[in-house]
């Protein structure tokens, strides 16, 4: 199976955003054919003030976001792991960070919203608190993509590995990751924590990133790129720089199998009493 990982270095105008987004997946598309496209997270707007993310915020199913990449999924005949959509929420003041994936007709197989809040403060002192605009979610999301079993996950929740056991013990073989990492956390932390996912899970694992700058608030903040298909091994197969762009490669389920088999990690496990 043919996978893509789209860059993008989405803004505050969200216009702008699904005209990149659009571009790029026509490009991959083009240029590569793939079976299977990832989209970083909010791809579709990223910065602002809370008033803009609420703005840009959109019903799904049916809002802009929603409907390009349903649109691309059909015309293309490809599926679409749409990054993460801002999506309106449910009445506590707050909205929801969610991925939508679309098979090759369109419709839609998959909803996942994101679980663990990024609330933190990076060592260079900007602070992080995704938890006052955004809702977690609390539920763990597989889809079949030509019989392989993909589990959701959003950026921050790379962080916490008993997701991704639940993603394993749902069947999964292949992870997705949309992510905006930030530059200071990201070069030290991104690749090892991706690699060791994939290890642990013994899965592929697929992170779509952000790159650049954009504007939150009054501030300028960078986000890493450095999007990335790592294998059941722990192998880098393919990555981008830090640039705006698309990465493209084959993945082999027969893979997954194999390295299970040498490593059988999942029947070796052991329960710890807490």
């Amino acid at each position: 199976m043919k996978v893509s990982l789209i860059q993008m270095n989405s803004i505050n105008d969200k216009a702008a955003n699904l005209a990149a987004a659009r571009e790029l997946i026509e490009k991959a598309v083009a240029e590569d054919k793939p079976d299977w496209i990832c989209l970083p997270e909010v791809f579709d707007f990223m910065g602002g003030s809370r008033c803009d993310k609420f703005e840009a915020a959109e019903e799904i199913p049916g809002g802009p976001a929603y409907s390009l990449c349903q649109e691309l999924a059909a015309r293309h005949r490809v599926f679409v792991h749409a990054g993460s959509i801002l999506e309106k929420g449910d009445g506590d003041g707050r909205i929801h960070n969610t991925t939508v994936v679309f098979d090759r007709d369109g419709r839609e197989i998959a909803r996942y919203r994101k679980i663990h809040m990024f609330d933190i403060t990076t060592p260079d002192g900007v602070s992080y608190r995704e938890s006052a605009a955004f809702a977690p979610g609390d539920f763990v999301a597989t889809y079949e993509c030509e019989g392989v079993t993909v589990g959701c996950a959003i950026c921050y929740d790379l962080r916490f590995p008993d997701l991704f056991q639940a993603l394993a013990e749902k069947g999964a073989e292949m992870i997705a990751l949309p992510s905006a990492f930030t530059m200071q956390t990201g070069k030290d932390h991104w690749e090892v924590l991706c690699r060791a996912r994939a290890i642990e899970t013994e899965t592929y694992f697929l992170a779509a990133a952000q790159t650049g700058s954009h504007i939150a608030g009054n501030e300028v903040r960078q986000t890493y790129g450095h999007s990335m298909v790592i294998d059941p091994w722990g192998h880098v197969v393919a990555k981008a720089s830090d640039g705006i762009g698309t990465v493209t490669t084959r993945i082999d389920p027969q893979r997954v199998a194999k390295v299970r088999a040498q490593i059988p990690v999942a029947q070796h496990k052991v329960k710890i009493a807490r």
